[in-house]
């Protein structure tokens, strides 16, 4: 088999919000604070509200684990330099995006001329896993075997339930949120590389995108980096809960790459069924049935993830990630989705109480 998986890497995407009152903050000053404590593995996101970091590339979850606990405090004490603190969230709970900034460079200015008021809207932050898969095509393979699990990590890590302080129904709004743009969500099948490089000349030429950077798709082939980057997560306030996702990732990414090498027959469920198992996932997080896109039949989402998890075993015991990957995965469904548990706050005790546990969470590393 080819080496895939040997090496990962996350992003993580964070609200920064004022140190006192909770709200969202506009502190532009941040992220060169941020990259003069991390360097390269600090960034600027679209909005001046927002500080994205990444991990060096990793060979274990330990790595992982230890680069983002290093990158959190990095970034938290960046932001506390400026009177901030930062949030790991699909959303934060009562900021309006009329509240933030366009970040002044060429990429997010280009996007703003593209789209418009979706490129000032877009007060949301999620979490992305790249796995390496060296080999072009079998990237694409890994991307279309990939749709029908998606929705299950996206339940897992469901932490938007509130916007612009109204509660949604959802456990990522965000999910719905980023659906505005056309180019989210899960391809139809590709098939092979050569469709997939069709296809992105394709909306290249519509003017949609300038490359395949610009495909914001669930999970995608890196256009930079010999990896599959998966990114259908909601930010994870707990870091427990974002390394869960790396792990997760990374083994359904191996599982599949081997499937494909093998040729192996695989679910191909229509569009329109892939699109309504991600709506169910966002909807219902895992307080509420998902979709089995293996069968086609709705089901208990506990029942899914232990699934998903059974059918990961034997390559997360190969890596020697199966006892902190299924310990994590008992506890998140043990405590549920990051969104039930800000519901629970926000009844108790409102939702600057909301924000202020967010922010607790992010940094208690």
């Amino acid at each position: 088999m080819t080496e895939v998986g040997v090496t990962l890497g996350v992003e993580e995407e964070f609200h920064l919000v004022d140190a006192e009152t909770m709200a969202l903050a506009d502190a532009p000053g941040v992220v060169p604070e941020a990259i003069g404590l991390l360097g390269a593995q600090a960034q600027s996101e679209i909005s001046t509200s927002q500080l994205e970091t990444a991990t060096p590339v990793s060979t274990s979850l330990k790595e992982v684990r230890d680069h983002l606990v290093r990158l959190r405090q990095g970034a938290d004490e960046a932001a506390r330099r400026h009177g901030c603190r930062i949030l790991s969230a699909g959303s934060h709970p009562t900021a309006h995006w009329s509240e933030q900034r366009l970040t002044d460079h060429p990429r997010y200015l280009r996007v703003r001329e593209r789209y418009a008021a979706l490129a000032t809207q877009q007060l949301i932050a999620g979490q992305h896993v790249h796995v390496s898969v060296p080999e072009p095509e079998l990237a694409v393979a890994v991307v279309d075997r990939l749709r029908v699990d998606l929705p299950v990590l996206l339940a897992l890590s469901g932490s938007s339930p509130f916007w612009e302080s109204a509660e949604t129904g959802y456990a990522s709004y965000r999910t719905l949120w980023f659906a505005r743009f056309p180019v989210t969500g899960s391809q139809e099948l590709l098939g092979s590389r050569a469709a997939y490089d069709e296809l992105v000349a394709s909306l290249v030429a519509t003017g949609v995108v300038d490359d395949a950077r610009g495909l914001y798709w669930d999970a995608r082939p890196s256009s930079l980096y010999p990896t599959v980057e998966v990114r259908v997560a909601d930010a994870c306030p707990r870091l427990d809960d974002a390394v869960l996702q790396a792990g997760l990732t990374r083994a359904l990414v191996r599982v599949v790459a081997a499937q494909a090498e093998r040729e192996e027959p695989f679910p191909t469920p229509r569009a329109e069924v892939v699109r309504a198992a991600r709506w169910r996932a966002a909807r219902f997080g895992l307080e509420g049935a998902l979709v089995d896109l293996h069968t086609g039949e709705k089901a208990p989402a506990a029942a899914l993830v232990r699934g998903l998890l059974d059918r990961l075993r034997d390559d997360l015991e190969a890596t020697g990630d199966w006892d902190e990957v299924s310990a994590l995965t008992e506890q998140a469904l043990a405590r549920g989705t990051s969104a039930a548990e800000q519901r629970r706050t926000a009844e108790r005790a409102g939702l600057t109480a909301v924000v202020r546990e967010l922010v607790e969470q992010t940094s208690d590393v």
